[in-house]
């Protein structure tokens, strides 16, 4: 177990110091700034990373709105949620102070100004978009990211592609919801630079929790329920195995040339 937290910590940390970082450090930077395209590349360029590094190790959550995902689905044990998530949150708080470290190295920085790529809504917005607008977003693009992290991951689907998958839905989602909320999807992701930064960002971060994992249940409801097979499903599968079964060398032998049973 101590291994998995570990990796939850690493990974939740270079998520926080990658994606933050990238926004903070280079999103605006004079003439080769990397702008909103590079800033969501980024954060699906740390989750896909992070999934071949430590995929393995710990299934690579970074994300207490994913944990608690797995857990709606069936997927993973409610007895490891609470320490995953603590192993998340202190990661992603150590990325955004080390952020804040490299930022506050640049003369006139100022954290007031610059902050740490937090997420707001109403004023704390990037867009200005109110509450309702910000709450209804981070559920949603909640909903589809763990749609896409339970079918990617699941036994019946190509092997080997869920970092790709994964990584190109983060890529997407920040995409589309930077400007409303600056893109959460993760409490994890929005405690780390609201305990730095302060003020705002910390007294709206309950939205950050509450909408998020809201999403990410129903996700694996759904799932979980889209997932279950019926009649037909077995009868496929039969189908399939019974054919897989005939097309062995040994089905297609003469009776004669096979070894008595």
């Amino acid at each position: 177990m101590s291994r998995k937290l570990a990796a939850e910590f690493f990974g939740t940390l270079w998520l926080v110091l990658g994606g933050c970082g990238s926004a903070v450090l280079a999103a605006t930077f004079p003439q080769v700034g990397i702008g909103l395209v590079g800033v969501s590349l980024a954060f699906g360029l740390t989750v896909l990373t992070m999934a071949f590094a430590i995929g393995h190790i710990s299934g690579c959550h970074l994300n207490p709105a994913v944990t608690c995902g797995l857990v709606a689905s069936g997927r993973f044990k409610a007895s490891e949620a609470v320490p995953y998530i603590v192993a998340q949150l202190v990661g992603a708080s150590i990325g955004a102070f080390l952020l804040y470290t490299i930022a506050s190295g640049q003369p006139g920085w100022d954290i007031a100004v610059k902050g740490l790529a937090t997420n707001g809504f109403g004023e704390a917005s990037p867009g200005k978009y109110a509450f309702g607008a910000g709450f209804v977003t981070e559920v949603v693009m909640t909903f589809f990211f763990l749609m896409v992290i339970l079918g990617s991951t699941s036994e019946r689907a190509p092997k080997g592609f869920a970092p790709i998958a994964i990584g190109l839905c983060l890529t997407l989602i920040h995409l589309i919801s930077i400007p409303v909320t600056n893109t959460s999807v993760n409490p994890a992701r929005s405690t780390g630079p609201a305990l730095v930064v302060g003020g705002v960002a910390l007294q709206q971060l309950w939205m950050f929790w509450v909408a998020p994992i809201i999403g990410a249940v129903v996700a694996g409801v759904v799932h979980r329920w889209l997932s279950t097979e019926g009649p037909v499903d077995v009868l496929d599968r039969a189908a399939a195995e019974a054919s897989a079964r005939s097309a062995t060398p040994e089905a297609l032998a003469p009776a004669t040339a096979r070894e008595p049973r």
